[in-house]
C-alpha cells in the first residue's frame, strides 16, 4: 500500500495543504499514521476518502453533512442515492444547455439574413426568430407545389417526345403556366422587404418584385421611404 505525505496528497488530489490540515481538524480526514516527529501519513484508502469527500462537496453538501454521511452505517446506500439524483439533474441540465445551444445556432444561422433589423431587446430577437420560421413555412410551401408543377412539364414533355402527341403536354404547360402564377403570387402575398439603409418594412408592387435582380434572401428593390435601390432583405409579412 501506498503511503503519502500531506504534500504529496494534496498535490495527486488537487487541494491545498491547508485544506487537508483543516479536513484533520474537523475528523473527517485523519492520517493513517504520523512519522517520528509528527508529520502525517496518508495511504490508499485516505486517498479514496479524500476523492469522495470532494466529490460530494461539489455535489452541494456541507462538510458536516459529509461527515455525517459517511459515518453512518448506511452511507454506501445514501450515496448511491445522491449520485442517482444528482445524475438525474445533470441530465436535464444537459437537455437544457443542448436546447440553448440549438437556439444560439439558429440565431448566429439567421441573425446575419435579418442584419438590416435593429435588435434592442430580447423581444425583437424572438421576433426575429417567429419571422424566419413563418418565412421558411412559405418556402416549404413554395416547394411542396413546385415539385408536382416540375413533374407535370417533365411528364407530358417526354409523353409528347415518345408518343408524337403534343396536345398532353400543351395542357399541362398552361396547368404549369397558372401553378407557377400561384406560386409567384402565394409568395409575394406573404413577403415584404427591409430596406438596408433606413430599415423601413414595404411590400413592392408584385411586377416590380418579379422583375427584380434577387438571391435566396433579398432582392434589389428601391425603397419607397429613403428613395434607394439596394438589395432589400426578405421577411415574413406578419399582417397576412
Amino acid at each position: 500500500m501506498s503511503e503519502y505525505t500531506t504534500g504529496a496528497l494534496a498535490k495527486l488530489s488537487g487541494v491545498s495543504v491547508r485544506t487537508l490540515q483543516y479536513y484533520d481538524q474537523k475528523s473527517l480526514l485523519s492520517p493513517s499514521s504520523r512519522t517520528e516527529n509528527g508529520r502525517r501519513i496518508y495511504n490508499d484508502a485516505d486517498l479514496k476518502r479524500l476523492k469522495l469527500i470532494l466529490l460530494l462537496k461539489k455535489l452541494g453538501l456541507t462538510l458536516d453533512a459529509i461527515k455525517e454521511i459517511l459515518a453512518s452505517d448506511n452511507s454506501v446506500n445514501i450515496l448511491n442515492l445522491m449520485l442517482v439524483e444528482q445524475e438525474k439533474v445533470l441530465k436535464l441540465q444537459l437537455a437544457d444547455s443542448k436546447e440553448q445551444l440549438k437556439t444560439i445556432e439558429s440565431i448566429k444561422r439567421d441573425l446575419p439574413d435579418l442584419a438590416a433589423v435593429p435588435i434592442k431587446s430580447i423581444d425583437d430577437i424572438n421576433d426575429i426568430m417567429k419571422n424566419k420560421k413563418s418565412l421558411r413555412k412559405v418556402h416549404i410551401t413554395m416547394i411542396a407545389w413546385g415539385i408536382p408543377i416540375d413533374i407535370i412539364e417533365i411528364g407530358t414533355l417526354i409523353y409528347a417526345i415518345k408518343s408524337g402527341n403534343w396536345m398532353p403536354f400543351i395542357i399541362g404547360m398552361i396547368v404549369a403556366f397558372i401553378g407557377a402564377g400561384w406560386i409567384s403570387k402565394y409568395y409575394f402575398n406573404n413577403t415584404n422587404y427591409i430596406c438596408p439603409n433606413c430599415n423601413t418594412e414595404f411590400k413592392p408592387k408584385f411586377w416590380t418584385a418579379f422583375w427584380a435582380g434577387h438571391n435566396p434572401r433579398a432582392r434589389k428593390l428601391t425603397c419607397p421611404n429613403c428613395g434607394k435601390k439596394d438589395y432589400c432583405v426578405e421577411v415574413f409579412d406578419s399582417k397576412n
